[in-house]
């Protein structure tokens, strides 16, 4: 299954047809990668002793499928079977969340607005591998 984070909030500057642009921020690869493994730190010790099987990426891109928009950006993705639907199998690979640099660069005005991105697109995905939906973060303000 395959769960994909959504484009930037209703609204947000730099979000494509609102007639604005955001300035960019700008972090190099080494301290964008530590941002990340800071926002995978930060969840909760009960969940992250669950979070297993899964492997954490940066990606530069997001290159859309054959099927989607090619003008798609996302800020994150979770590929992989959420817990919730999980039978007990031996041997399966690693569920994987990509974290894309590019989009998320280009979307924040500045280094603290850009930490607070990544944090919040970290926990939007690790919540996939838990089985919590889209509506349900966005309720819950995650979205």
């Amino acid at each position: 299954m395959n769960h994909e984070s959504t484009p930037p909030p209703d609204g947000h500057p730099g979000e494509p047809g609102d007639g604005t642009e955001a300035a960019g921020v700008e972090m190099n690869e080494d301290e964008f990668d530590q941002a990340v493994t800071d926002a995978l730190e930060a969840i909760p010790e009960a969940l992250a002793q669950r979070l297993s099987n899964v492997a954490v990426f940066v990606e530069e891109e997001y290159e859309p499928e054959p099927w989607e928009d090619p003008g798609t950006e996302l800020l994150g993705l979770y590929d992989g079977i959420p817990l919730t639907e999980r039978a007990e199998m031996p041997f399966q690979l690693p569920d994987r969340i990509v974290i894309f640099r590019g989009p998320l660069l280009r979307m924040c005005a500045d280094r603290e607005e850009l930490v607070e991105e990544i944090t919040v697109t970290v926990v939007h995905e690790v919540a996939h591998f838990f089985g919590i939906d889209d509506e349900t973060l966005h309720a819950l303000g995650w979205g």
